[in-house]
């Protein structure tokens, strides 16, 4: 593709974007103050779409993400109280999100056969923990399953849509492991200690974690690496890291499940 015509592709995305964005404002109602904050963030919308694309994969509609995130930067926006701690890019990033997730979960594509598979795959985990008292590897858990390595992968690639969601629904955001877990500006003391809480959870979790596994999901979610770009830290393909970073997904998701 030459410089001319990617310009032109991108100048039509974020056309479209803005479109999205218009229509959200004839819907909400709109003033100078919340125009300007609007404009000011839109690249926001396009970057936490993103980022939660690569991680469901092919069968999430980015169209209708984009879309449910217009929405959720537009009443930021509207809704957005100077006064509180929190800066607008926190408070918009939280609302975006937490639109497009919404909008995954009303969704529902995960088919039921994968579910089993969760299912099937959690209970091996946990049966394999309590047989040895140490978690499995990635090997130890696919001979457990009675499948191939690969096929485990694949299993996990799909579970990792699910884990995906139920991490990210947790809400916190004060050390680096807290950045699976962004903080609302507007939460109560309960939900403060309820945060805070969550937090030691994740902390201690993400120690118990193989070096490899905690670097990897520490790269993407605080550091914000791309696959691409933890690919060539590790030195290995961009297919092999989703294949190790849904698999450190599904370990942290399982020490999380064992604190609950």
């Amino acid at each position: 593709m030459t410089i001319g015509t990617d310009a032109t592709a991108q100048e039509m995305a974020a056309a479209a974007l803005r479109a999205k964005v218009n229509q959200a404002y004839a819907e909400n109602g709109r003033d100078l103050r919340e125009e300007k904050l609007i404009l000011d963030y839109l690249p926001l919308v396009r970057h936490v779409v993103q980022k939660i694309a690569a991680q469901v994969g092919p069968k999430a509609d980015v169209d209708n993400l984009m879309s449910a995130g217009a929405l959720g930067l537009v009443k930021a926006a509207k809704n957005y109280d100077a006064s509180h701690d929190a800066e607008f890019k926190t408070y918009a990033y939280i609302r975006i999100r937490g639109a497009v997730l919404d909008e995954l979960r009303g969704e529902s594509f995960v088919p039921s056969s994968i579910h089993k598979q969760i299912r099937m795959l959690r209970q091996a985990y946990q049966r394999f923990t309590d047989g040895t008292g140490r978690p499995p590897s990635d090997e130890e858990l696919a001979e457990e399953l009675g499948l191939g390595v690969t096929q485990m992968y694949h299993t996990l690639e799909e579970a990792r849509k699910q884990q995906f969601l139920s991490i990210h629904g947790l809400n916190s955001d004060q050390d680096s492991s807290s950045h699976l877990l962004p903080v609302d500006p507007g939460e109560t003391p309960l939900d403060q200690v309820e945060r805070g809480e969550l937090i030691e959870r994740l902390a201690a979790a993400l120690k118990e974690l193989p070096a490899r596994d905690r670097q990897m999901i520490l790269l993407y979610y605080e550091r914000d690496l791309t696959m691409k770009e933890i690919a060539q830290v590790f030195e290995i393909t961009e297919s092999r890291v989703s294949q190790l970073h849904a698999s450190a997904l599904f370990k942290l998701s399982m020490k999380l499940r064992s604190r609950t």
